[in-house]
């Protein structure tokens, strides 16, 4: 029995035995599907180090304590239901914490990190050696690296963005976020250049010719999923010879935001860019606003050292 066919039997319990609500058992399926997904191998048969690891990723994905804690509960429930009819041995939630109050530091990388992360892709990008497999995805990839970084969109409206996006070639675009909401993001030189760039490779794909999407693919969804460009990332971080765990398309995200503040960028009009619907979500990068407070004081004071 699969994941998929344990959490139905889970979710059939708990409606049976338990008499849940149709909310509670809908709030039990997203957060157990999600966790499965996520999870490589699928949520049944995961170890507390793979389950705690999922954890600490919806926690930098900037998910409330709140949040956290509902979702451990349902994956608690789960494998509590799991031991009791025998399908597990263990509960690998034993071992387990419940999230701490307050949200931890996004993890994110430096300038130069990114800098380096940004060539790589781009000399990728121009090997001509590679065969045509190898060349689209190094175009593709290239290309996502390059508007990520640019707009600090979510990963979820990277790998769904229209391909009129790219056919405009205009300096900004709207995109649809969290809430249905619109916002405008703008566009780097270099990341319209990646654009065309793998607009030009997409065409010569026929399957790709009637896609909507700048990133089809053969899936449910039709366009690119955010695991294939998150393990794809991972690998271009280990060519770049940066540590591939402290890299994901959310760490990238970050560090655009991280490094507009740094620069000098105001910390509502990065809320805006990010598409936060409250100015709390972004607060979570006061240090960096800090840190930088700090080096203008040094630097400036008269009386500083």
């Amino acid at each position: 029995m699969n994941s998929a066919a344990r959490i139905e039997a889970f979710l059939e319990m708990m409606s049976a035995e338990r008499g849940a609500a149709e909310n509670t058992l809908s709030s039990y399926r997203r957060d157990l599907e999600d966790a499965s997904q996520e999870i490589d191998g699928g949520l049944a048969g995961a170890g507390a180090s793979e389950i705690r690891s999922y954890l600490d990723d919806i926690a930098e994905r900037g998910f409330a304590p709140t949040s956290q804690a509902r979702k451990l509960s349902a994956i608690r429930q789960f494998f509590k239901f799991l031991y009791a009819e025998g399908l597990r041995g263990d509960d690998p939630t034993g071992t387990l914490d419940s999230p701490k109050k307050g949200r931890p530091l996004p993890k994110t990388m430096s300038e130069a990190e990114t800098g380096r992360l940004i060539d790589r892709a781009a000399m990728e990008a121009g090997d001509t050696s590679q065969n045509d497999g190898n060349s689209l995805a190094a175009l593709r990839l290239h290309a996502l690296v390059e508007v990520l970084y640019a707009t600090g969109l979510r990963v979820s409206e990277l790998v769904g963005l229209p391909v009129t996006v790219a056919l405009r070639d205009d300096r900004f675009f709207m995109v649809r976020g969290k809430g249905d909401k619109e916002r405008m993001v703008p566009l780097s030189a270099k990341a319209r250049t990646a654009m065309r760039a793998w607009l030009t490779a997409r065409a010569t794909v026929p399957t790709f010719a009637d896609s909507m999407f700048l990133f089809p693919a053969a899936s449910d969804t039709g366009h690119l999923s955010r695991q294939v460009f998150g393990r794809d990332l991972k690998g271009l971080a280990a060519r770049a010879g940066i540590t591939a765990a402290k890299i994901s398309p959310h760490v990238l995200r970050h560090a655009f935001a991280s490094h507009l503040l740094q620069n000098g960028a105001d910390l509502r009009a990065v809320q805006q860019l990010l598409g936060h619907s409250d100015i709390s979500t972004t607060q979570i990068y006061t240090h960096v606003l800090e840190e930088r407070l700090v080096r203008l004081v040094n630097d400036h004071h008269p009386l500083a050292d």
